[in-house]
């Protein structure tokens, strides 16, 4: 990993990249970073990479505990490695353990900047906030409103390459998936990143619609294991549906007058569960959905709402559990057999039961 520039602001969640924007910033998604770190070369010791599995150990040897989180490990090892000396941290909205990797950060004179989603969700409660991160960064949230306008553009490609996955069958599910986990903070660079959306758009265009047997959604935070969409894509079942990474690219435009505001309002992400199964549902109706794969991180508090969305979506769902960064193991690969061999043996059409 290379040093950044002392502009960049280090993310451990998807915040208004608006208001970062407007501040004259540049966003850095820790996670995205942390997962797509290159695994040390063919032939080399693992101790001499820098991929996903060796930033998680290193945090362990820097007193991390076996049993938390890998994720926030990984974002702990990428901070530090990079040289980031500002970091925004959202704990309440994703997860409790940023609290801890937040004071690890500071006692380590990383500048640390709280924004944090309210529970419940209200729309004074939220504008509060928001004005307070857009003074902190030295803006105002007039300036982080031009900002959204400006990305509105970029946001309906996201939404065009999104409707190309399910309504088309052009764009495959690893790649939807792709690029929408990249709108949490378009690489630092929002114009390059809609210039390079714009040419992808335009290629899948062209394709040959795929057509699978069965039509899969993803929901649950982005796998931490690589090999998955592959896999599936395999044994005849695509995934049309990618849950939080379609939040990230803030889906809900042109629904009436827009703000800043109720941008995040709209945001399933940080809040309850009611208002992910509500969305969840919509999905499994709009793009006929056969089944579900929901993605558990081990020590995670979400792994819990894996009941309620078992109760509430009358469908297929299996449930996959990992740990740490690596490739889809033979465990995982034989469950995922048997999901997509349940769904060829399964009469009807689950979509029109929700």
């Amino acid at each position: 990993m290379r040093p950044i520039d002392p502009n960049t602001i280090g993310l451990t969640a998807t915040v208004p990249v608006e208001i970062l924007l407007a501040a004259g910033a540049r966003p850095l998604d820790l996670n995205n970073v942390f997962i797509t770190s290159p695994d040390p070369p063919a032939g080399r010791s693992p101790a001499a990479g820098v991929g996903p599995s060796a930033l998680v150990t290193e945090a362990e040897h820097r007193g991390f505990p076996l049993n938390s989180c890998a994720w926030i490990k990984g974002i702990y090892t990428t901070a530090r490695r990079l040289g980031v000396q500002r970091v925004i941290g959202v704990a309440q909205g994703d997860c409790s353990n940023t609290h801890a990797l937040m004071e690890v950060l500071a006692s380590e004179g990383v500048e640390v900047i709280d924004f944090n989603y309210p529970f419940p969700k209200d729309s004074a409660t939220l504008a509060a906030a928001l004005a307070a991160l857009a003074a902190r960064l030295g803006t105002t949230l007039n300036a982080a409103e031009r900002e959204r306008r400006r990305l509105e553009p970029l946001r309906r490609t996201l939404a065009e390459i999104d409707r190309l996955t399910w309504q088309e069958g052009r764009v495959t599910g690893e790649e939807n998936h792709l690029w929408l986990i990249g709108s949490s903070d378009f690489g630092g660079d929002p114009d390059s990143y809609a210039r390079a959306a714009d040419a992808f758009l335009a290629e899948a265009r062209v394709r040959q619609p795929q057509r699978a047997q069965h039509r899969i959604g993803y929901i649950g935070i982005p796998p931490i294991c690589g090999g998955l969409y592959g896999f599936l894509d395999s044994l005849g079942a695509r995934v049309v549906f990618n849950e939080f990474q379609r939040q990230f690219s803030m889906p809900a435009l042109g629904a009436g007058p827009r703000s800043l505001v109720q941008q995040y309002l709209d945001y399933t992400y940080p809040y309850d569960v009611n208002g992910r199964i509500e969305d969840i549902r919509r999905a499994i109706r709009e793009r006929r959905l056969d089944g579900l794969v929901h993605y558990v991180q081990s020590f995670c508090f979400r792994h819990i709402q894996d009941r309620l969305l078992r109760e509430a979506l009358k469908m297929p769902i299996l449930t996959l559990e990992f740990d740490r960064p690596g490739p889809l193991d033979g465990q995982g690969r034989t469950r995922v057999e048997a999901f997509v061999e349940m769904l060829d043996a399964q009469p009807g059409s689950p979509w029109l039961q929700c």
